[in-house]
């Protein structure tokens, strides 16, 4: 069910699921509390979505993120038990009628293999070739800097063969902080899940829509303390959470998942405790 925002026509984009362990997508939250709503399997890995953003309008055709791709070995597809049963990117783009070739604009929150592996692809020489060639690539430059150089703890996330085909892509377009690149579409850079994440903010007379890629990846992380254990900087991570939740809470703000397997969007409210919890669920 597409939303149109600002002259925008959104849909979400299902691209695959993976697995990642629960406790390190919660945190210092105990397992008694995260379990519940979203159960392990028997190596303590919880479900993940794997959900682009589609936005068609203004002459543009707009994917935001692409998903993990299909440049793993065996071993490491089961290791992220990366599931294309239900669908693949291929798939999710010609549910809407479109081909890779289409895409106009993609925009990169970050460049972890989860939000990034999808823009390249192995090809029949046995080299690496661009999935969407016709595109501009967005990405903020210090992401890119720092995925080309990134710090232990995160470099099973920012992989050579994802990180190295970004940084070559002719459309390459580089940005130092928030900015709107069209309009009625604009960033929103945040640095404590990594350094450089920047998210859209979709605006228009109809209200606003904010995909939240890893600061809010599930609804279950609504909660400002349940920050992921991948997050660089869990303290910034809760204070950035907690600047968007207020004015999407305020501001009536349709908050998109990427990572969420079931909910693709909600609106959000304050509870009479001070907690930001889903009121309306949105169907994108």
């Amino acid at each position: 069910m597409s939303l149109t925002i600002g002259g925008w026509r959104i849909d979400g984009v299902d691209t695959g699921r993976f697995w990642l362990d629960g406790g390190a997508m919660f945190g210092v939250v105990p397992w008694t509390m995260w379990s519940k709503t979203n159960p392990p399997d028997a190596k303590n890995r919880i479900e993940l979505g794997m959900r682009a953003l589609l936005l068609r309008g203004h002459g543009r055709t707009v994917l935001v993120d692409c998903g993990a791709g299909h440049k793993w070995t065996p071993k490491m597809a089961e290791i992220y038990r990366i599931d294309y049963a239900q669908s693949t990117l291929e798939r999710g783009l010609a549910a809407h009628g479109l081909a890779p070739s289409d895409v106009t604009d993609l925009f990169l929150t970050h460049l972890h293999f989860d939000h990034a592996g999808g823009l390249s692809k192995a090809d029949a020489q046995g080299g690496i070739s661009l999935v969407f060639p016709n595109a501009r690539h967005w990405l903020q430059r210090a992401n890119l800097d720092w995925a080309r150089a990134p710090h232990e703890r995160e470099r099973a996330s920012y992989l050579p063969e994802h990180v190295g085909p970004a940084g070559e892509a002719p459309g390459l377009e580089l940005l130092d902080g928030p900015e709107e690149i069209y309009p009625g579409f604009s960033s929103v850079r945040c640095d404590g899940h990594t350094v450089g994440q920047q998210l859209p903010l979709i605006s228009g007379p109809e209200g606003k829509l904010f995909y939240c890629a890893d600061l809010v990846p599930t609804i279950t992380h609504l909660p400002v303390t349940w920050v992921m254990g991948y997050d660089l900087n869990a303290l910034l991570s809760m204070k950035e959470k907690k600047e968007v939740l207020e004015r999407a809470a305020r501001e009536n703000w349709i908050l998109a998942f990427e990572h969420d397997p079931k909910t693709a969007a909600t609106r959000i409210a304050v509870d009479e405790k001070g907690r930001f919890v889903a009121k309306e669920t949105v169907e994108i």
